[in-house]
């Protein structure tokens, strides 16, 4: 694989499908989609708020955290990476 987002799914599945003591993925999963949904509207206002009052790094960290509590969320919805770019080409193709 060539994507980070596209290993750190595939990495997500795997935790889903065989389940690794410790793991924070795993506790997240084990809380259900109430809590995720929570979780990934925390980062959301922490990227806000980096955005408006850190530097590069911090915005970039509060970012990736984002990204990762999607992929979670979106492991528990069943929805994939692959969706996601589905919809997003459907959006932007040419007017027929």
């Amino acid at each position: 694989m060539d994507d980070m987002l596209d290993e750190l799914e595939a990495i997500i599945s795997d935790r889903q499908r065989n389940p690794l003591q410790g793991s924070y993925t795993n506790r997240l999963l084990e809380n259900g989609v109430s809590a995720m949904a929570q979780k990934v509207g925390e980062e959301a206002v922490e990227v806000v708020i980096a955005a408006l009052a850190q530097d590069r790094n911090e915005q970039i960290d509060e970012l990736a955290d984002l990204l990762y509590h999607m992929l979670v969320l979106m492991r528990e919805l069943d929805i994939s990476l692959d969706d996601v770019r589905a919809r997003l080409r459907q959006r932007h193709q040419p007017p027929a």
